[in-house]
C-alpha cells in the first residue's frame, strides 16, 4: 500500500520550499538578472559609472571574428567530448557489468577520476602531453610525430578533448552501469535462446532499454562541455595557441576578467545561456520522442 504525505495546513509546503527558493534566487536568478542588465550598459572597470547603450554590446560581439571562432570551437569540443564520453563510458560499463572477480576494484578505479577537479585534470594531462617532460609526448616525438600543443592548434584541441573526456567518463559510467544492471536478465537469456548474437542483443535490447539514461547523459554532457571545461582550458592552453581553444565560457572570462570589458562579457554570458537553453529545449522537443521509457 502506497503511503502519502498529507499536510494539515496549506502553508506547510511553501514553508519547506522557501529555503530552496531563496537559495535559487540568490545564486541563480539574481546573478542572471544582473548579467542581463550589464549586457545593456557600458561601465568602467570599477563599476562606478555606466551608460545605457541598448544592444551595442551584442552588435560588437557579432562583429568580433574571435567570438565567431569561439562558437565554432565550442561546438567542436561539445560534439567530440560528448560522443567520446558516451561511447567509452558505455563500453566500460558493459565490461564492468560482465566481470565477476574483482569487479568492485574495477568499478572504483573508473569512478576515481570523477573526484578530480577539472583544473587538476587539466594539469595532469598537460604534464602527460608536455613536449618537454610528458611521457606520451616523448613517445609521439620518438615515433616521428612532432607533438606540441603550445604551438599547434590541432594538438591543443586534442589535449582539451582528452582531458575533458577522461574527467567526465566516470560520471557517465555510474549511470550506465546502474541502467545495465537494471535490465532483466530474462530478456537477454530469451534473446540468446532465440539465436540472437551478443551484438544483436546489444543493439536491439540493451540500447533501447538504456535510451532514457543516454538521453539524460547527453544533456548533462552538453552542459558539461559548455561550462565545466573552463578549468581544463585555463590550466592547459589558456585559450591558445591564438584563440584555437577559446570556447564561449572562456571568452566570457577573458573579456570580463582579463580585459575588464564587463558589458561585452555580460552580453556573451547571456548568449551562452540562450545557446544552452535552446539546445536543451530542442532535445526535449524532438530527440526525447525517440526515447523508450
Amino acid at each position: 500500500m502506497e503511503k502519502k504525505v498529507i499536510f494539515n495546513s496549506k502553508i506547510y509546503p511553501y514553508i519547506f520550499l522557501f529555503p530552496q527558493i531563496i537559495i535559487s534566487f540568490l545564486f541563480f536568478f539574481w546573478p542572471a538578472l544582473i548579467a542581463i542588465w550589464q549586457s545593456f550598459i557600458k561601465e568602467d572597470a570599477f563599476g562606478l559609472n555606466y551608460k545605457f547603450i541598448w544592444f551595442e554590446n551584442y552588435i560588437d560581439i557579432l562583429k568580433d571574428s574571435n567570438y565567431t571562432n569561439s562558437i565554432i570551437t565550442t561546438f567542436i569540443l561539445s560534439f567530440s567530448i560528448t560522443l567520446l564520453c558516451l561511447s567509452l563510458s558505455l563500453i566500460l560499463a558493459s565490461l564492468a557489468n560482465r566481470i565477476k572477480i574483482g569487479k568492485y576494484i574495477y568499478q572504483t578505479l573508473i569512478i576515481c577520476p570523477y573526484a578530480v577537479a577539472p583544473a587538476i585534470a587539466g594539469v595532469l594531462w598537460y604534464f602527460i602531453f608536455s613536449p618537454s617532460v610528458g611521457f606520451l609526448a616523448n613517445i609521439l616525438n620518438n615515433n616521428g610525430f612532432s607533438w606540441d600543443p603550445n604551438l599547434k592548434e590541432n594538438h591543443a584541441i586534442i589535449l582539451i578533448i582528452v582531458a575533458a573526456t577522461w574527467k567526465q567518463i566516470s560520471y557517465n559510467f555510474i549511470f550506465y552501469l546502474a541502467s545495465l544492471q537494471a535490465i532483466p536478465k530474462s530478456l537477454l537469456e530469451a534473446a540468446a535462446i532465440d539465436g540472437a548474437s551478443p551484438l544483436r542483443r546489444f543493439f536491439d535490447i540493451i540500447i533501447p532499454l538504456i535510451s532514457p539514461t543516454t538521453f539524460f547523459l547527453f544533456i548533462m554532457n552538453i552542459i558539461y562541455t559548455f561550462f565545466d571545461t573552463f578549468g581544463i582550458i585555463f590550466t592547459t592552453t589558456q585559450g591558445g595557441p591564438g584563440y584555437s581553444t577559446t570556447n564561449l565560457v572562456y571568452k566570457v572570462y577573458v573579456d570580463g576578467i582579463v580585459n575588464l570589458n564587463l558589458g561585452s562579457s555580460a552580453a556573451q554570458s547571456v548568449i551562452l545561456m540562450l545557446f544552452v537553453t535552446i539546445i536543451t529545449i530542442f532535445h526535449f522537443k524532438f530527440i526525447e520522442k525517440k526515447v523508450h521509457y
